[in-house]
């Protein structure tokens, strides 16, 4: 990147132990950051105790980088860690949310798919297993609406809302909170407050599709530190014409920025999930997740990257 840039080396660790022993699992983890126009991975590699009989890497319908893996060595306790290095563009400031298209017209364009880019984007105007649609969204995103209204001024007038209104709270909810009681009780975690967004933006008609990352963990001098790091945390993004996909965090109130390390894009958080899968065996389990993101010198490598490579598509690990 000719660019100015900021660099960082992400580690990211996931440890599951088992009351009994496993004696076979299958596991899917999206844990390599994306390569995009604004953010580049340079490295990245997959440490997964016990060592995995098989590994293979592909990617899913979005693009996103997925690695399989499959233990059949019986064992109490799984450890995966994934160190990645990525670059990210400083940022160019922010994008001119009122001289974005009226809603309506982004509705209509939506509808008649009346190219590539809109048919892919319909897709995310769709219900799907974690964000219904209805009158209870809509009536969250209507709130903000006026006839002609620019559609990221809507989606960031919504997000300031969830901002300004609901409550950020860990012991609330689970993944298996429905998200009208979320809605309901305004309160959750960065994931609640995405489905919900999602929800209200597409029972309007608009295209709007869910992103996982991460977000630096000490923040630059003079700079508040965001809700949600130090773990995988989760914004969405709008499509609008012309300008593509744009981000908005409602956890933290603000348009990502190059402090946003973006993982995986899919309908909701069960297209992201950092690491799923299936075990035979177990028992009862505890679950331990620690991120840590920090700056990096751009011209430098981590150790355990050395000899690693970029991602580049179908290979084996």
């Amino acid at each position: 990147m000719d660019q100015p840039a900021v660099c960082y080396h992400v580690t990211h660790t996931t440890m599951y132990v088992y009351a009994k022993d496993v004696v076979l699992c299958h596991n899917q983890s999206r844990l390599i950051p994306r390569t995009l126009p604004r953010q580049h991975c340079r490295a990245s590699v997959l440490h997964v105790t016990p060592k995995p009989h098989r590994i293979d890497r592909y990617e899913d319908h979005y693009g996103n980088a997925v690695q399989y893996f499959s233990i059949d060595t019986p064992h109490r306790r799984l450890a995966v860690t994934a160190c990645s290095e990525v670059y990210c563009l400083l940022d160019q400031g922010q994008p001119a949310l009122e001289a974005s298209s009226p809603w309506e017209e982004v509705v209509a364009g939506l509808a008649r798919g009346q190219d590539r880019q809109w048919l892919a984007a319909y897709e995310f105007t769709l219900p799907s297993p974690f964000v219904e649609t209805g009158r209870l969204y809509a009536r969250l995103a209507r709130a903000h609406c006026a006839p002609g209204k620019p559609i990221l001024q809507i989606a960031h007038d919504l997000m300031m809302h969830i901002y300004h209104t609901w409550k950020y709270d860990k012991g609330f909810s689970t993944v298996h909170t429905p998200l009208q009681e979320v809605v309901r009780h305004k309160k959750g975690v960065c994931q609640d407050f995405a489905h919900a967004c999602l929800a209200s933006l597409r029972s309007l008609g608009l295209a709007a599709r869910y992103v996982s990352g991460y977000l630096e963990t000490a923040p630059p001098p003079g700079k508040e530190k965001l809700v949600g790091a130090d773990a995988s945390h989760a914004w969405i993004e709008v499509y609008c014409p012309r300008l593509g996909w744009v981000g908005f965090d409602p956890t933290n109130g603000t348009i990502p920025s190059s402090q946003h390390i973006i993982v995986a894009i899919g309908r909701d958080y069960g297209d992201v999930m950092p690491l799923n899968g299936v075990v035979y065996g177990g028992g009862e389990g505890t679950l331990q997740v620690a991120v840590d993101v920090a700056r990096l010198d751009c011209g430098a490598r981590s150790n355990e990257l050395q000899n690693s490579i970029p991602w580049t598509g179908e290979q084996q690990a």
